[in-house]
């Protein structure tokens, strides 16, 4: 999932998507918060939830949750670029771990490790990590990635234990990356029945492209229905 700010009658609101491998779903709400993100999944959701690390996610008690390693990568990136000689450590081995977790599932992905020896050597690296978090940091930067990397720890590599599961949630940021774009051309919807029809248009389009299916046919087919009828991009619809 991921969310992003989007305006309404000029007032700021909030785009929430959520993605999985053969539909998306548009949401257009007035906050970003959990009560938002249950109305799109429900609170009984126990799924894999892949997010960028936003607290309200951590209310779905339920879910399997993956912490976005490419905004954590990002963030080390950044720090390393201005940290002082004293302070570069830590942001560029946080780094080497989660660059190492990520070959490991390549490698894996490729045949060139068995399931015994990933897990042997996923054991290993998140021991190193524990390691480092029992460190106290002096840096204030460091301390902060430090308290972060505490809160997500039990989330950082669900993605090694269950083959396929992303560990980035680039697929809801490249989703939402149209809608972006076309926030930037109009600013949003003036009315809450244009955001209303924006989201389920955008849900309906994106959705067909992800399934390769003609959305032109299918919008035009619920036009001339006489009455609801349960598009076939729907699962179970079939």
């Amino acid at each position: 999932m991921d969310e992003t700010g989007w305006k309404v009658g000029g007032r700021l609101q909030w785009l929430h998507v959520a993605v999985s491998a053969q539909v998306t779903v548009y949401a257009i709400l007035p906050g970003r918060g959990y009560e938002q993100a249950m109305a799109i999944l429900g609170a009984a959701y126990d799924g894999f939830l892949v997010h960028d690390g936003w607290a309200p996610y951590y209310r779905f008690q339920f879910a399997f949750h993956q912490s976005c390693l490419a905004h954590l990568l990002k963030r080390c990136r950044e720090m390393a670029q201005i940290a002082s000689p004293a302070a570069l450590a830590f942001p560029r081995t946080v780094e080497d771990v989660l660059e190492t977790s990520l070959e490991l599932r390549d490698r894996r992905a490729q045949g060139e490790v068995s399931e015994r020896g990933l897990a042997v050597a996923a054991g290993k690296l998140e021991a190193k990590l524990d390691r480092m978090l029992e460190t106290r940091r002096r840096n204030p930067a460091n301390r902060r990635l430090a308290r972060h990397l505490a809160h997500e720890r039990l989330w950082l590599f669900t993605f090694l234990y269950c083959p396929g599961l992303d560990a980035t949630n680039n697929a809801a940021e490249r989703a939402i990356r149209g809608m972006v774009i076309a926030r930037k051309v109009w600013g949003g919807n003036r009315t809450w029945n244009g955001a209303r029809t924006h989201q389920i248009l955008a849900s309906v389009l994106r959705t067909c492209w992800q399934q390769d299916k003609d959305a032109l046919a299918r919008c035009v087919r619920l036009l001339r229905a006489p009455r609801a009828l349960l598009l076939d991009i729907v699962p179970g619809a079939g």
